[in-house]
């Protein structure tokens, strides 16, 4: 069985893809390849219970304090922050990977932000915020009692995301998707939620007249009536001829569940056959800013406070105003 490591996946040390499964490869001869699945979440916690043997505190290194952060707290976080935490952690592995963890100090933080800045303001941001949380860590476990570098190092400015989805072009794309991103796409734009929480909705989620789920980034718990389109586009999906019917709402031809890169790819090639330019995460807050009731758009999105809502739905649509005649 040959190796396949793919960079999209940021794959940590002996875990490997072959095909759509991922694999456990042992360290020691003869090597073994142990299954884990083809969920990247479930593969991710099965390769930390079997890293067992914790990282020597006599190595100070960057990279291994990185490497235990990538077993021990990575996979308990949501499918999408461990996705983004990998690429941030390769990007904080190539700076300071050999540096001991004593000698990273504010001014090599401040000059890592300067630099990776000027091309990626906001990645720099995010990535400094995880370097602050495994230097945490790294005082919690015992490898250093030095005062954490990012203390005090103010990020880039950033300005939030305003793209607002036009009915048209969502449409666009709608029509010259698969029949899988076309149900998640209505799904997202009913439910107003993320594309991890679209995606993991099941047969089974459909109880007492509601849709019932739990948000992977904030653990809320939303219970959202099948009413209207919704009731429609649940019907189109659940009545669908199909060879075998698998337990998840968005299911391929296989019945097996649709993974966030077959959502990404198809997603891609739709939207490029449109010509369109919005992301999928847009959908999100076009469903917020549809509403039109910030009332409505907070309980939809799951947010604790209206602030928020209206934060994120603010400049989405300019305001409507009538001529001088």
């Amino acid at each position: 069985m040959g190796r396949h490591r793919s960079q999209d996946f940021n794959l940590p040390p002996r875990m490997h893809r072959k095909g759509d499964t991922f694999y456990y490869v042992t360290s020691t001869k003869p090597r073994k390849w142990i299954k884990l699945g083809k969920d990247l979440h479930q593969a991710r916690l099965q390769w930390a219970e079997l890293e067992r043997e914790a990282p020597s505190q006599d190595d100070k290194t960057f990279a291994i304090i990185a490497r235990r952060y990538e077993r021990d707290i990575i996979p308990g976080k949501a499918v999408r922050t461990q996705r983004d935490n990998l690429a941030e952690l390769a990007k904080l592995l190539e700076v300071f990977g050999a540096v001991p963890i004593d000698a990273i100090r504010p001014q090599d933080v401040r000059t890592y932000l300067d630099l990776r800045g000027q091309t990626a303001k906001v990645r720099a941001n995010r990535e400094r915020a995880l370097l602050s949380h495994i230097f945490n860590q790294a005082r919690a476990w015992g490898y250093t009692d030095a005062p954490n570098p990012c203390a005090g190092i103010k990020g880039h400015k950033e300005t939030g995301r305003d793209r607002y989805v036009e009915d048209d072009e969502f449409k666009a794309v709608w029509e010259k998707g698969h029949y899988t991103l076309q149900d998640a796409m209505d799904l997202a734009l009913l439910t107003g939620q993320r594309p991890a929480d679209v995606l993991k909705l099941t047969r089974a989620d459909i109880r007492d007249g509601a849709l019932h789920l739990k948000q992977n980034k904030t653990g809320k718990k939303l219970a959202i009536e099948i009413t209207g389109e919704l009731a429609q586009v649940i019907d189109r999906i659940t009545d669908r001829p199909a060879k075998i019917k698998g337990a998840w709402l968005i299911q391929d031809e296989s019945g097996q569940p649709l993974t966030y890169w077959m959502l990404r790819n198809r997603f891609d090639e739709a939207r490029e056959a449109a010509g369109a330019t919005f992301q999928f995460r847009d959908i999100r807050a076009k469903a917020a800013t549809d509403t039109g009731d910030l009332g409505h758009a907070q309980k939809l999105l799951g947010h604790k406070t209206r602030e928020m809502t209206e934060h994120y739905t603010r400049h989405r649509q300019g305001e409507k105003v009538k001529p001088l005649r």
